[in-house]
């Protein structure tokens, strides 16, 4: 640059006291030019890289790893060579780098200390990405916050909810990450059943609606396996709970059961198995050998319960 001065002033084209300041400036320019066509070029590359890798997999899920370990390169390049290009923009405008540096050091160590949730941050969101924790794309529960992954990077997840709330949680509060989306999931369903209602009457109707969800078109492809029958799970106050689930394809699971649960009912209705409703059965003063009549309170149409002696 300065053998560009010289002979800028050997031709008539001095600036005087403004060379000086001009070559600075060319300089600084330059150095901005060339930090923007490299992080250009390595971002492309990052990204070619990355759509190649991604051409090899069958697996939507290491397709979307790819994707996010992609996007976190690209945003370290760009931080790299912003620093770079600042240190050397500094050196320029005589600034000296070497002091900066050391007090660089000394801060950062002292900043080390005061913000170790922030290292804490970057250190978890590195092993998150390394041991596939999660992805864009999933849905998980972490820190006590459920939704839809819509971006990870080394300081937080930003997660949005099925209301369309969105979460930054950062790194530093991930103890357990629940993945709802990874393989397959089950849709776990309980029915209840009134205690007078026979149950083997009751699973073959479930058994039934389940043979014809794995046969409907739009339902079908989203089901994996027969409907599993785990039998009666509770005897709880007002009825008899029967646990089932489908195994199903990721993310899938929500939508069978919504469906089952309606088509379950329409079964139920059309055999005349009740589904019950939460009532009280008062005794006073009633012995096993039946001496006494109970006393029921009934709920009629959400009306106040009403006394019936039968």
């Amino acid at each position: 640059m300065d053998a560009i001065g010289s002979a800028l002033d050997s031709l008539g084209f001095g600036f005087g006291p403004w060379t000086g300041a001009a070559l600075v400036a060319l300089r600084i320019a330059l150095i901005a030019l060339v930090a923007w066509i490299a992080a250009a070029i390595l971002n492309r590359m990052i990204r070619l890289f990355r759509q190649r890798i991604a051409r090899r997999f069958d697996d939507r899920e290491q397709v979307k790893r790819a994707e996010t370990i992609g996007r976190v390169f690209r945003y370290v390049v760009s931080v790299v060579i912003s620093l770079l290009a600042g240190v050397l923009i500094l050196s320029e405008l005589g600034v000296s780098v070497a002091p900066i540096l050391g007090a660089a050091g000394v801060v950062g160590l002292a900043i080390g200390f005061g913000a170790q949730s922030l290292v804490k941050d970057y250190f978890t969101g590195v092993f998150i990405l390394l041991e596939n924790q999660l992805i864009n794309g999933d849905v998980v529960e972490i820190a006590g916050k459920s939704g839809l992954v819509e971006d990870v990077t080394l300081r937080y997840v930003r997660l949005r909810d099925y209301g369309g709330n969105v979460h930054y949680v950062p790194n530093n509060l991930i103890t357990t990450v629940t993945n709802m989306s990874r393989g397959f999931a089950q849709a776990v369903i309980d029915v209840g059943i009134a205690y007078r209602e026979c149950v083997d009457q009751a699973l073959d109707v479930m058994r039934a609606v389940g043979r014809d969800m794995r046969g409907d078109v739009a339902f079908g492809p989203k089901i994996l396996d027969d409907l599993e029958i785990a039998g009666v799970d509770q005897l709880a106050d007002s009825a008899v709970v029967l646990r089932c689930r489908f195994k199903v394809a990721p993310l899938q699971q929500w939508d069978v059961r919504r469906e089952f649960l309606r088509r379950i009912k329409k079964a139920f209705e059309a055999d005349g198995i009740e589904i019950p409703f939460p009532h009280v059965t008062v005794y006073a003063g009633a012995g096993k050998d039946g001496s006494s009549v109970p006393f029921r309170l009934l709920e009629v149409d959400g009306a106040a319960p009403s006394g019936d002696r039968g």
